[in-house]
């Protein structure tokens, strides 16, 4: 049986950026997909609120493409974890931070990965178990918040930049402290051909990696 936890690891290790595709429907997840993953992308998000969200989330898990994890977005309640875990979603993905989402996915077995904006909130989901603090919405507030909200986090705290954050804006949350990114209508967007997301996320890889160099 696959070791959720240790291919969220290395997928995260290999390219911290997830690729939000809200709005995505049934039949273009498997070309989106294809994109992003050639481009270098290693975790995928699928929002609840997109079209038959799961019947996607589902049809890609069932692909068990090798160092790449599948999830949901806009996880709001323990009955959305149960309905992900059944379709082999392996992310859980949250806009806010509620410790029965959190604990829900622990259970499961599933990675957390949770939306908070406080250092009370990002306080909280640690201690639940988040292995990975969603900062959303990043851009509202500046990079700089990143640097102020880990000082009082526990060491090893890995901060990703959601919201509003775009391509010539990853250097300066880099340099704040991002462990990586969420990207949403930078990248997908209803409409938006597999090819055209595949270019973006090309980019988006590409600028990652020169800063990873430049920071390591």
């Amino acid at each position: 049986m696959k070791d959720i936890a240790q291919a969220f690891e290395q997928a995260f290790k290999v390219m911290p950026l997830i690729a939000v595709l809200r709005g995505i429907t049934p039949e273009e997840a498997d070309p989106v997909f294809d994109a992003v993953v050639e481009a270098g992308v290693t975790l995928i998000e699928i929002p609840l609120n997109s079209p038959d969200a799961l019947i996607s989330i589902g049809k890609l898990a069932a692909r068990r493409f090798p160092g790449v994890c599948i999830g949901a977005g806009t996880v709001l309640t323990a009955a959305d974890v149960e309905r992900v875990n059944a379709v082999g979603g392996e992310m859980i993905v949250t806009p806010n931070t509620e410790p029965v989402v959190i604990d829900a996915a622990v259970r499961a077995d599933r990675v957390p990965v949770i939306g908070c904006l406080t250092p009370t909130e990002a306080l909280v989901a640690s201690r639940h178990g988040a292995r990975v603090l969603k900062i959303f919405p990043a851009a509202r507030l500046g990079a700089a918040y990143l640097t102020d909200v880990r000082a009082v986090l526990p060491l090893g705290s890995r901060l990703l930049a959601f919201g509003g954050v775009g391509l010539n804006d990853m250097a300066e949350y880099r340099a704040a402290g991002a462990d990586g990114f969420g990207f949403g209508t930078t990248l997908y967007k209803p409409g938006r051909t597999a090819r055209d997301v595949g270019a973006v996320a090309r980019d988006l890889v590409a600028e990652w990696k020169r800063l990873d160099i430049a920071g390591g």
